[in-house]
């Protein structure tokens, strides 16, 4: 009588075969760390507030949109509140090392940047199309997204400042309320175009967008288009407690 043998407890073999591949392995070595989740958590709530901004802005001063919305009354709420709560995401992501990280490197232009802003003038583009070499060397941010970043603080100052004035009409006397919604008006107009500026050259740039999505580059791509970054100079991520 034949006894049947008990099945043998997996080997090393099957621990071996739950490991990443090489391919696998391959893959997450060939992208790099450029955005913390802080990071991308503050652009994303910036974005939606910015964009509850604009689309209520729209839909108050354009006379089609304003018929389609309707509820003029709950366009102004929506527009003042989001407005005034714009720089909450960043205010919270101040928290962040690797967000302050990133505020210093926008605040600061060296020679490189200059290059890349007379370079960026003689090709009347504001970036370099992908493979396209300017012969120009960048940081983590390039001159354009530096100017960017400066410009769009400071118009949000501005139109939070102006909007405040025609909000609340005892705090300034009414040539002060004329002049605020005058610059408000225009400076909103030029806020969206630069806006859409900013979402033509993130559908331009799929790498830079999925950066802003997942946190993570290509390897090659950050050689490419920035290299004066060293990534294993960004702050290490903390861990996520749930």
């Amino acid at each position: 009588m034949m006894l049947r043998q008990p099945p043998e407890p997996p080997g090393p073999a099957s621990a071996v075969d739950e490991r990443p591949g090489p391919e696998e392995s391959a893959a997450s070595a060939s992208r790099v760390l450029r955005f913390e989740r802080a990071v991308r958590w503050c652009h994303h709530g910036t974005a939606v507030l910015m964009a509850l901004c604009v689309g209520t802005a729209l839909c108050l001063y354009v006379p089609g949109l304003a018929e389609l919305a309707g509820r003029r009354w709950l366009m102004v709420t929506v527009h003042k509140w989001s407005g005034l709560l714009l720089p909450v995401p960043l205010l919270l992501g101040l928290a962040s090392r690797a967000l302050r990280a990133d505020l210093r490197r926008l605040n600061r232009f060296g020679p490189h940047d200059r290059i890349w802003l007379r370079a960026a003038a003689r090709a009347r583009r504001p970036h370099p199309r992908p493979g396209e070499d300017w012969g120009v060397e960048a940081g983590k941010f390039n001159a354009g997204q530096k100017v960017f970043a400066a410009w769009t603080a400071g118009a949000v100052l501005v139109m939070t400042g102006t909007g405040l004035l025609m909000w609340f009409t005892g705090l300034a006397p009414l040539v002060w309320r004329t002049s605020a919604t005058f610059v408000h008006d225009w400076l909103a107009l030029a806020l969206g175009i630069v806006l859409v500026g900013h979402v033509a050259m993130a559908v331009a740039h799929p790498e830079a967008r999925a950066a802003m999505r997942t946190g993570k580059v290509d390897r090659a791509w950050a050689r490419r288009e920035h290299p004066l970054w060293d990534p294993s100079d960004e702050p290490p991520p903390r861990p996520w407690k749930r």
